[in-house]
C-alpha cells in the first residue's frame, strides 16, 4: 500500500473534486444545460465516478485494488471528456470552458497514469 494515510494525502484525488464543482457550476450557469437531463446526469455521474473510485480504490486496503479502481477513475475522465465535448458541441458550453474542463480531464488522467505506474513498482 502506498504511504498515503488518507484520502485527502493524494493530489489526484483533491484536483478531481475541485473538477468536480467546477463541472456542476459550469452545469448550473447553463439554464440550456440543465434542461438536457440526461447529458446532465451523464456528466455529473462521470464526473463524480473519478474522485469516488479513487476513495474507494484506496480504501480497499491494497495496491491491486487500489490499482483497480484508479483505472476506473481514468477512464471515468476519458468518459467525462466526451460528454463535455458533446456539450461545446452542442453549445451548452463555451469554447474557453470546454477547453479548460479537457485540460483538467487530461491533467487528472496524467495524474492517475502516474500514480499507477508508481503503484505497480512498490
Amino acid at each position: 500500500m502506498p504511504t498515503f494515510k488518507k484520502i485527502e494525502d493524494i493530489n489526484v484525488w483533491k484536483e478531481s473534486i475541485d473538477l468536480v464543482l467546477y463541472i456542476y457550476k459550469l452545469i448550473n450557469q447553463s439554464k440550456i444545460f440543465q434542461k438536457d437531463y440526461g447529458l446532465k446526469d451523464q456528466v455529473q455521474k462521470s464526473a463524480v465516478s473519478i474522485p469516488s473510485n479513487i476513495s474507494e480504490g484506496f480504501e480497499r486496503e491494497t495496491n491491486a485494488e487500489f490499482i483497480r479502481f484508479l483505472y476506473i477513475a481514468k477512464g471515468s475522465c476519458g468518459e467525462l471528456r466526451t460528454q463535455l465535448l458533446i456539450a461545446y458541441k452542442l453549445g451548452y458550453i463555451n469554447e474557453e470552458n470546454f477547453n479548460y474542463t479537457d485540460d483538467k480531464c487530461k491533467h487528472i488522467a496524467s495524474m492517475l497514469a502516474n500514480l499507477i505506474k508508481s503503484l505497480k513498482n512498490i
